[in-house]
């Protein structure tokens, strides 16, 4: 199983599926309808049916039951897309048997990997890692995940001793800039309850995720002559950092962790006359959400009294909500899932996600998806990695999932 999860992955991140933020077309990028195109023919070679992909770049395929037993039809989903942050690497460095070092990724800009930073290296003495060469972004995130789908459901139709349910999967595009799901036919994909294989290090399991919104705060100001600027001049990037420090301070990422919610500057641009900050708005809890949102409005109006009116103005847009909210009322998938990682000899890790995924907007659209680990660590960036033996893991959660037949449907509150 390692050696294909090997060659599948390092084939995978050779397709480069970086996502477009500003891009008008849906998907964002053609580099992720040619990865698809490659993905259709692989699925229909392992023996899927009904392998289709879409005009939105959806892929879909079936793996019928081969078992008359009554059981819900499950989907597995994973994002063909990389983060825009880099472009990613073309092949994996391979780190066997790793000793518990540091990794030095690029000698020339003293790129490493040093378990001084990165302490959970340890958790990986004597495996493999796969890593990125200290240049761009490895494609964990979320190629490890399509990987592990497309090994189990070979694994699947290899041994058909195997009983299970019918059984779907679909790759998205786009997931990278929130736009993975906003076409996607739940009704059309026919399944009572999916997983996402999104998540990070091995036995994350996660239902919960961020209410996000996104804000753009747009600042006019004046433009005059400086020798002349006297009780003229506004100038709007004065402004706009006095709106960025009224902001909390200890409400920033680097400051919070677990449940707590934060403002991110990921974006300012300006001169005298106009400047923009773009932010993102997250938190757990709803009503601090949309606290956090009020609070920026309060800002922008105490702005406006104080430097005159309409000098600033605010765009918010939701982004995507909780889905711990639609999970609940059928918490026995996260029971499933549970269990499945029991079962592959895996410690389940129960954790908010700090971020989002697919399941999150597929949840609210009807198909309730908790978000399973594929493994990776340090997504989005030159420092990613992932662990062969957790990607192997991460397989036979699936299998599990698959092959539990008449799991109790009830609906158990966590405690």
């Amino acid at each position: 199983m390692k050696k294909k999860l090997l060659e599948r992955f390092s084939k995978y991140i050779s397709f480069p599926t970086t996502s477009n933020e500003v891009s008008e077309s849906y998907p964002s990028t053609n580099t992720q309808l040619v990865f698809e195109d490659y993905l259709v023919e692989e699925l229909k070679q392992i023996g899927m049916k009904d392998v289709k992909k879409d005009q939105y770049g959806y892929v879909t395929a079936t793996l019928p039951a081969n078992t008359d037993q009554k059981s819900p039809v499950i989907g597995f989903i994973a994002h063909v897309d990389t983060a825009p942050d880099m472009p990613g690497v073309k092949a994996p460095r391979i780190i066997e048997n790793y000793d518990g070092k540091d990794i030095m990724l690029d000698a020339a800009t003293n790129t490493q990997l040093a378990v001084t930073d990165f302490p959970e290296l340890k958790d990986y003495v004597g495996q493999t890692l796969l890593t990125t060469d200290g240049k761009g972004l490895l494609g964990a995130d979320d190629k490890a995940g399509i990987a592990e789908i497309m090994c189990a459901m070979e694994y699947l139709i290899q041994h058909p001793e195997i009983k299970h349910g019918e059984l779907k999967v679909a790759f998205t595009p786009d997931e990278e800039i929130g736009k993975g799901v906003i076409h996607f036919d739940v009704p059309a994909f026919g399944c009572d309850f999916a997983y996402t294989m999104d998540g990070g290090a091995i036995g994350e399991l996660e239902y919960e995720n961020f209410n996000a919104a996104s804000a753009v705060i747009s600042i006019q100001g004046r433009n005059i002559h400086p020798g002349y600027a006297k009780d003229k001049m506004v100038n709007s990037q004065l402004i706009a950092m006095e709106f960025n420090a009224l902001l909390p301070e200890f409400e920033r990422p680097q400051y919070t962790q677990g449940y707590e919610g934060f403002y991110l500057l990921i974006k300012m641009e300006g001169n005298v006359e106009n400047s923009t900050l773009t932010y993102i708005i997250r938190d757990h809890d709803r009503q601090k959400f949309e606290q956090k949102k009020q609070f920026i409005q309060t800002i922008v109006d105490f702005l406006n009294k104080k430097h005159g009116a309409n000098r600033v103005m605010c765009d918010i847009k939701d982004q995507y909500y909780n889905m711990r909210e639609k999970v609940e009322p059928v918490y026995h998938v996260v029971i499933r899932a549970i269990e499945a990682m029991k079962e592959a000899g895996v410690e389940p890790v129960v954790v908010p996600i700090r971020g989002g995924t697919d399941g999150a907007n597929l949840s609210y659209k009807g198909l309730p998806c908790p978000n399973i680990f594929a493994g990776g660590h340090n997504f989005h960036g030159k420092y990613e990695y992932v662990p062969l033996e957790s990607m192997e893991k991460a397989v036979a959660v699936i299998v599990n999932v698959a092959k539990i037949q008449c799991f109790p449907a009830i609906n158990v509150r966590p405690l």
